[in-house]
């Protein structure tokens, strides 16, 4: 089953959370979109399936209409009862930094609650497992069987032929006997738009792993629903193979170039600005500045404002494109990535950052320039270090001393011209007496 489409509300910026029990309460002036809409009296959990890294909205689709404030709660999917987990914000809806936000850690420290959805960002295949928005007497309202991918193949290839689907397709249907218990397949999703105008650029798309059976649980599942993620927990126990060997996601990006859609604009405007002395090459958009600074050695990402997860992103270095057919080909996702790439999420990422990575980035969302962002990365000493434990502790020194020693020589010039200058003016008022 294909997962929920995002909604507006999912920010360009993060949120930082912490583990302490509160929920989102909405204002009692505002009218409740749920009133019409009845909760299920059967708890079913609806299958959402996601790539590794990408930012994850569960939207609440249903709630009593005298609910004000929702809770989320979660568990694994092998997890019992008594592992049920309330996932809670701090304040709710403390907008802070997108560096506040860990690259990779618990998932209390990655995840906030909008208007009763629940965001879960940079998230991982350990972020799967049931999700449930109910209330704080723990009345359960509407849940979701979370399945997060994380790629295990990128592949650097042009669009598929006819053969090739072909050759997929048997190999999807040829697992088992002539009736099988399941039927492993990967589901493709479009090409995504090509992520740059008027320079190269990518396409990329996404494949997940699913599984189709006439044994999936029926907790998991809706009527005569047939398809589920591979690492859903509507695939029996008895699979347990499948979630092994074949479980995960694979990312295809091909090569594109499209020519950049020139904004029309009215006749008024553009004698106006023909008057101002403005021509159509100066009228270019701009886009929004944002300035961060990141200590050295540690882990960086970067993201781009507004991103979802079905569009289209790309990075530059200042003038330099960052594909990831130059920092990926060859490499297998699950080794030690490369130290600056493009995530499976679309996020930069530098492992670490260093000094020279400081300069001016720039994001593109659907082929066209979205966000440019100052970094400055600056040397950072952590705990137990001292200063000349720093690489650059020496030539800092010899540059302090040889700058010291250059202004004492132009000191003593200066006093030994002083002296020169003195001793002539008194000669020259001796010789006039």
């Amino acid at each position: 089953m294909p997962p929920p489409s995002p909604s507006p509300i999912l920010l360009p910026l993060l949120l930082i959370l912490c583990p302490e029990v509160l929920s989102y309460e909405a204002p009692e002036d505002k009218q409740d979109v749920f009133a019409g809409k009845a909760c299920p009296a059967f708890l079913t959990f609806t299958n959402a399936a996601y790539l590794a890294g990408v930012t994850v909205e569960l939207p609440c689709h249903c709630k009593p209409e005298q609910i004000q404030s929702v809770v989320w709660f979660f568990r694994k999917h092998l997890g019992g009862s008594k592992e049920t987990r309330a996932l809670t914000d701090h304040h709710g809806n403390s907008l802070l930094d997108l560096r506040s936000v860990p690259h990779s850690g618990d998932l209390r420290s990655r995840f906030s609650i909008r208007l009763f959805s629940l965001l879960i960002f940079r998230a991982g295949p350990d972020d799967s497992g049931i999700y449930i928005c109910g209330s704080a007497h723990k009345d359960f309202f509407y849940g979701y069987d979370l399945d997060i991918q994380a790629a295990r193949t990128l592949s650097f290839t042009p669009r598929l032929t006819h053969e090739i689907r072909s050759k997929k397709k048997k190999e999807s249907q040829g697992l088992g006997s002539s009736q099988p218990l399941y039927q492993v397949f990967t589901s493709f999703r479009p090409w995504t738009v090509c992520d740059r105008c008027g320079v190269p650029g990518e396409q990329v798309r996404v494949g997940l792993c699913y599984v189709h059976s006439l044994y999936l649980h029926v907790r998991y599942r809706r009527a005569n629903q047939t398809v589920a993620s591979c690492g859903s927990g509507a695939v029996p126990k008895a699979f347990g193979q499948l979630k092994q060997s074949r479980a995960g996601a694979e990312l295809e990006v091909k090569s594109c170039q499209v020519t950049c859609q020139t904004q029309a604009t009215s006749s008024k405007i553009r004698s106006l600005m023909a008057f101002l002395g403005y021509n159509s090459a100066s009228s270019s958009v701009e886009v929004p500045v944002f300035y961060l600074s990141h200590p050295a050695d540690r882990v960086l990402t970067l993201g781009c404002p507004g991103a979802h997860p079905n569009m289209a992103v790309a990075w530059d270095q200042g003038t330099k494109p960052i594909y990831r057919d130059e920092h990926l080909a060859g490499r297998n996702l699950n080794n030690t990535p490369p130290r600056l790439m493009i995530d499976t999420g679309h996020h930069l990422v530098f492992t670490p950052a260093k000094t020279q990575d400081s300069g001016n980035y720039y994001c593109w969302l659907q082929g066209q320039q979205a966000a440019e962002i100052h970094l400055l990365v600056y040397a950072h000493l952590g705990r137990g270090q001292s200063v000349t434990s720093h690489p650059d502790f020496p030539t800092a020194i010899k540059t302090v001393l040889k700058s010291y020693a250059a202004m004492t020589a132009v000191f003593c010039l200066l006093l030994l011209g002083r002296a020169v200058f003195r001793h002539l003016r008194n000669t020259t008022e001796t010789h006039s007496d």
